[in-house]
């Protein structure tokens, strides 16, 4: 389908972006002039939410200590801390007895999980995963599971992989909502039946899936689901380990010192004697970032009353306009673990060939004011099962050398591909932002780069000398 005939078959979307910071930012271009930003990395972090960078300067004049203070500042700002909590609980769909722990992004939560795990758990994880997600277990068992080619097939590994491990013993399941490569989405319900059928436990990495669909750990039936605030529209550090209490609660602190502990006292002996709390404090020592966590739940409110469901009919016309136009390249290869039809989110990778990535996303950024990602994306077993290279290859933007304007030759072809362009967008993207990188792609491919490009401590750049 051509780019006009989706934007006729999508013309009933009328959701208009939701408002963001940057969105009138102007960058300049190596040849000359400048353009209006297309900000089309949402996947690594997305542009804040005008409602929320609001909602925050609104608070900020009455920031204050939080559970620590008796003065009016101090009580505002730990009533506005914990009514966050709240928040984030009705926006998760979260069960009674659960618990939302703040940390500081998506990679703090699952290690802070990893943390409070019995010391006999095996952990279940597939290569596919984001290093946030594949790597806090390594001093746990871990069996990490090959990347399946469908969701039946994901269900079926898993089911398999249970079936072989001790039965008495605790297990957990790790597992994407939606992947930071492919944007395809996980069958998370049937994995979480999985799971627990065999008497395991798991834990959902929502950080690509919570920005762009409802995440309800009642309906998905998952026992922790954890998010970064940078990625959900909200700046300043924080994110959310939110589910089942008990593990957490009978595991030391994630960190010690003041706030997880509820009373602490010398003992005869001469040593301390701790009492520590049993709520989400007992994880959240230290003096929490009030800021980010409203943030988050000023997010979580505007994305709520926006409404997931014409938020997903929009960006799903977004997804349709680039994955249209990319397909009439063909040069161009879309990364793919389930197929075409599988439905993903508003993150697709793929490479180009007779291009190196970085020196395609170089030309993107410097020459039509793209932002684009390049690389392996921390997911870097998944990427090079897709590229279908060789774990020890690394590479260089522009090699081999090419004459100006010409990319690489195509005998290279995608055989050669060490990394991968990423796109990524979501609720605060303009159309004219993929229309114009739809068309910057297909020039680069035609015409080549204008301008002649060098690696740059292992970054690829425009030659200016």
């Amino acid at each position: 389908m051509s780019v006009a005939a989706v934007a006729t078959a999508t013309a009933t979307v009328v959701c208009e972006p939701l408002p963001v910071l940057g969105r009138d930012v102007t960058v300049p271009l190596v040849t000359g002039g400048e353009v209006a930003y297309a900000a089309l990395d949402y996947a690594a972090s997305a542009p804040a939410l005008q409602r929320v960078w609001d909602d925050v300067a609104a608070y900020a004049p009455y920031y204050g200590s939080v559970h620590r203070g008796a003065g009016y500042l101090s009580q505002l700002s730990t009533d506005l801390f914990e009514n966050s909590r709240a928040t984030v609980a009705e926006f998760l769909d979260c069960r009674d007895g659960d618990q939302v722990v703040f940390t500081r992004s998506t990679t703090d939560s699952l290690n802070l999980l990893a943390a409070v795990l019995p010391a006999d758990c095996q952990v279940f994880v597939f290569e596919t995963e984001h290093h946030a997600s594949l790597l806090p277990w390594h001093d746990k068992r871990v069996t990490y599971l090959d990347a399946p080619r469908t969701p039946q097939q994901a269900v079926d590994t898993l089911e398999r992989a249970l079936a072989d491990r001790d039965p008495h013993g605790p297990a957990l399941v790790c597992v994407t909502g939606a992947s930071n490569v492919t944007g395809e989405l996980w069958p998370v319900r049937e994995l979480a039946a999985a799971a627990h059928a065999h008497g395991a436990r798991i834990v959902l990495d929502a950080a690509q899936l919570a920005p762009h669909h409802k995440v309800s750990v009642r309906e998905l039936d998952v026992d922790w689901v954890a998010f970064s605030g940078h990625k959900l529209y909200a700046p300043f550090g924080s994110g959310v380990l939110a589910g089942r209490a008990d593990w957490l609660q009978a595991a030391e602190p994630y960190l010690a010192g003041g706030g997880a502990s509820r009373t602490v006292a010398r003992r005869a002996d001469g040593g301390v004697h701790v009492e520590w709390h049993t709520t989400a404090a007992r994880h959240e020592a230290g003096s929490p970032n009030v800021i980010g966590v409203h943030a988050i739940a000023a997010a979580c409110k505007a994305l709520t009353e926006a409404g997931f469901d014409t938020l997903v009919a929009r960006e799903q016309h977004l997804i349709d306009t680039v994955r249209a136009g990319l397909a009439e390249v063909p040069e161009v290869k879309v990364l793919s673990l389930f197929g075409d039809d599988a439905p993903r989110v508003g993150v697709i990778s793929f490479v180009v060939e007779g291009w190196n990535s970085s020196h395609f996303a170089a030309a993107l950024s410097a020459e039509y004011g793209i932002g684009v990602r390049d690389g392996l994306f921390c997911a870097h077993p998944l990427v090079r099962t897709l590229l279908g290279s060789d774990p020890q290859d690394v590479g260089e933007c522009g090699a081999p050398e090419a004459e100006p304007g010409v990319g690489v030759p195509p005998a290279e072809g995608w055989g050669r591909s060490l990394n991968a362009i990423r796109v990524s967008f979501g609720a605060g993207t303009p159309d004219e932002h993929v229309e114009r990188f739809v068309g910057a792609v297909k020039e680069l491919v035609r015409d080549g780069a204008r301008w002649k490009y060098r690696t740059e401590d292992g970054r690829c750049v425009p030659d200016r000398g």
